[in-house]
């Protein structure tokens, strides 16, 4: 998916900071940016060996700089973003049974690294700073969701306290990202099976990397100063994804899609059964713009505003339509995504 025309010319000459740029995200967005014509890209991560190899893949273009550094150090930060006019704060611990295991972690890298982020760009003079949330932020039921909500609340709460803007982007499943459950399904069919699902009910908002990104950098145009920016997403159920995803690639590897089993194992710890990506609060000050809702901060929105697209419902997975199993090969088929294992 290319940029748009608005936000190409919105780039040119920005430099633009991005971090976390080692992680499927943020991977994402540098390569989209090096198809702009931002006027400087820099890289931030604390993942050395990630940061090298991104380096190889971009040596050749000059406007590119890799920094090694920790959202958990806001002093390196503050180097970091000295002279930059675009953050895009992707770092983040993302896995929900690690952050399970390890609460404490999630905080620091997720709720205080969101902060220190925010402090580091106001102080070098930022002008605009966006964060990119999860769905699982809405109505958490775990600790990354619970920390993702959390710093979603410090980027509106810096709202107006500077000149400058943030906003942050909330966004469901990148499909075949590190993971998400589609390089599971590769491997186990590759492997005979059988194929393993939490619940066969699950509903989930799905998108593909290069539209999600792609968005990400569009809801920096359509966002005002505290806003959240929700791209509205296809819906699947898990139990067809693994379905078509069994009749596409049995037969690459040499097994008849009949003799893959499907065995449910059960939610885990914290998972929900559908995706909420606004919730009943939100509702109420919300606007709808097309390609995305936008969930104004409390308070400066009355509930009778008039002459506003206002939705009329919470947007989760259960609410809407799901693809049935044609329109979702077709939608799997159409984006390459049964060619990739594992997206590193």
């Amino acid at each position: 998916m290319e940029l748009n025309d608005a936000v190409r010319n919105d780039l040119l000459g920005k430099r633009v900071a991005v971090t976390g740029c080692c992680g499927t995200v943020g991977k994402e967005l540098v390569t989209q940016l090096a198809n702009s014509e931002a006027e400087a890209i820099i890289g931030v991560d604390q993942d050395e060996s990630g940061l090298f190899f991104q380096g190889l893949e971009h040596r050749n273009d000059k406007r590119f700089s890799l920094k090694l550094a920790n959202v958990r150090d806001r002093a390196s930060l503050r180097q970091v973003f000295d002279g930059v006019d675009l953050v895009l704060h992707t770092a983040a611990l993302k896995h929900v049974p690690l952050c399970e295991a390890a609460p404490l972690e999630a905080v620091s890298t997720n709720i205080v690294g969101t902060q220190n982020a925010l402090e580091a760009a106001q102080e070098s003079g930022v002008k605009r700073f966006l964060f990119t949330s999860t769905d699982k932020a809405v109505n958490p039921t775990n600790v990354m969701g619970t920390s993702k909500l959390m710093a979603e609340r410090l980027v509106t709460a810096c709202a107006g306290r500077s000149e400058m803007a943030v906003s942050t982007t909330r966004f469901g499943n990148v499909l075949g990202s590190n993971g998400s459950v589609m390089p599971v399904f590769h491997q186990q069919i590759a492997a005979g099976g059988p194929v393993t699902v939490t619940d066969p009910e699950m509903t989930r908002f799905v998108m593909t990397l290069s539209e999600a990104t792609s968005l990400v950098l569009e809801s920096t145009l359509i966002s005002e100063s505290g806003d959240v920016a929700i791209t509205k997403m296809p819906v699947a159920k898990i139990s067809d994804l693994a379905a078509v995803m069994i009749q596409e690639l049995g037969p690459r590897y040499g097994f008849d899609p009949d003799s893959i089993d499907i065995h449910e194992i059960g939610a885990r710890p914290g998972e929900k059964r559908y995706e909420e990506l606004m919730n009943d609060e939100e509702v109420r000050r919300s606007v709808d713009v097309g390609s995305f809702l936008l969930v104004r901060p409390v308070g400066e929105m009355d509930d009778k505003a008039t002459g506003l697209n206002r939705p009329d419902r919470p947007y989760n997975s259960h609410h809407e339509k799901a693809m049935d199993q044609d329109e979702l090969r077709e939608y799997l088929r159409s984006n390459g995504l049964f060619e990739t294992k594992v997206q590193q």
